[in-house]
């Protein structure tokens, strides 16, 4: 008696899914696409990328249907379709990916995806908007790593923050292994709301992610894995850079002339890396390589404010810019009109460390599970440090008030205040 092919190679994933003893997506385990991600790459108010998990190697049966209007699972009500423009794999790891673009700002798209399994579950993204005259909610952290607990902590607060997009600092996983990829994948999925939203990742390289590779099979990033993004017509730019990589050569020459050309236009500069310049952790490596070509090119063109990872620790420093003068600390001084503000470092779920390499330029430290959540408006950015171990307990924003607190979240309160402002 002979099998379809399609059987046996649904047999064939549902055995090594079970060699990796965890519980997986159930739409991935009968066969349709499942674990989700969304990214941003052009221009976040008229594109989006969506990318999923698949186990059959037949590249030609993915079709996602897309509507202004939730048809539900009538696939054939959706007034869009595209196919994949990227396959990849890592580590039995099968993905597809597409680039949505010509969508409207400000608008709620809702999707399908079908292969010759069936369909996927109906979720939806919303395009950002595209004027400047806005405000976004943006989430910021690293180093989920591979203490699940407070790593699905965080992304459930996600889905209940309700962000435009999370800026996320590398370290996904701690060995890279295809299981601990699964399971990252599996607890992504619960920074999709209920009602199927899907918050998009701006993500970075982090040292745990071995090469570049890495990123740009399971996220579509570029290949280099550093990348720049401006949001609602130049209200922020954003830089992604990559530690993990050659600091100088190309990739500050790219920062420079992209700096140039699109940094000087914009209201606010922000920048993500993953191993942090002056690290707050006594054991960590200064990054005195950043420090010499990225920190005067922070100055020279403005940078707000940057986030970093890699120590596993809390720290929010005042406005600072290098300096060699006499009252400097690790090539810093305060500068309260002209600096940056550095955050970080990690913490979504990395084993914590403490917080033992303060500096005078510190403006709070600590060492507990947590990301940050920046609202940014064309006045200032408004930065809170948000605990996440109790993310059960906290309530939902409304999506047409998401700028309020909801019930039971855990702000720190430092002796610096709950509340950083930059203006």
């Amino acid at each position: 008696m002979k099998f379809p092919l399609v059987q046996i190679q649904k047999v064939v994933f549902l055995l090594f899914l079970l060699t990796l003893n965890s519980c997986f997506d159930p739409e991935l385990e009968h066969g349709v696409p499942g674990q989700f991600r969304a990214m941003l790459k052009n221009d976040p108010a008229t594109s989006i990328v969506l990318g999923w998990n698949r186990f059959q190697s037949k590249k030609d049966d993915d079709m996602v249907y897309y509507d202004t209007v939730d048809h539900g699972d009538d696939a054939e009500a959706y007034a869009y379709k595209a196919v994949p423009q990227f396959y990849s794999e890592y580590k039995e790891i099968p993905s597809a990916f597409v680039e949505l673009r010509n969508l409207q700002p400000e608008t709620r798209y809702y999707f399908i995806v079908q292969n010759s399994f069936g369909l996927s579950k109906r979720y939806y993204f919303e395009t950002l908007p595209a004027d400047r005259g806005t405000r976004l909610s943006i989430v910021a952290g690293g180093d989920s790593r591979n203490n699940r607990e407070p790593r699905r902590a965080a992304n459930l607060l996600v889905s209940k923050l309700k962000p435009h997009f999370v800026l996320f600092g590398g370290d996904m996983t701690s060995r890279g292994t295809a299981k601990q990829w699964w399971q990252w994948m599996d607890d992504w999925q619960l920074t999709i709301g209920e009602d199927g939203r899907v918050t998009p990742v701006v993500a970075t390289r982090g040292n745990h992610e071995k090469d570049n590779e890495i990123l740009h099979k399971l996220f579509w990033l570029p290949k280099t894995n550093y990348y720049s993004l401006s949001v609602a017509d130049g209200l922020i730019r954003i830089y992604t850079l990559n530690t993990e990589a050659s600091i100088g050569g190309d990739q500050t020459n790219w920062l420079k002339s992209d700096l140039e050309q699109y940094g000087k236009h914009a209201k606010w500069l922000m920048a993500q890396y993953h191993k942090p310049m002056r690290p707050h952790v006594k054991r960590k490596k200064e990054g005195d390589n950043q420090y010499k070509y990225w920190a005067p090119l922070f100055f020279d063109y403005g940078m707000d404010l940057v986030f970093e990872s890699d120590a596993h620790t809390v720290k929010t420093t005042w406005p600072v810019r290098p300096s060699t003068r006499y009252d400097s600390e690790e090539g810093f001084v305060r500068d309260d009109r002209l600096g940056t503000v550095y955050v970080g470092e990690g913490c979504w779920g990395a084993p914590l460390r403490k917080n033992d390499d303060n500096k005078v330029w510190t403006r709070d430290s600590g060492s507990f599970n947590q990301f940050k959540w920046v609202f940014v408006d064309d006045q200032d950015i408004e930065l809170r440090t948000i605990k996440v171990d109790n993310a059960a307990e906290v309530g939902s924003v409304d999506e047409n008030d998401r700028f309020s607190l909801p019930d039971n979240l855990e702000v720190w309160n430092p002796a610096g205040g709950e509340v950083v402002i930059i203006d």
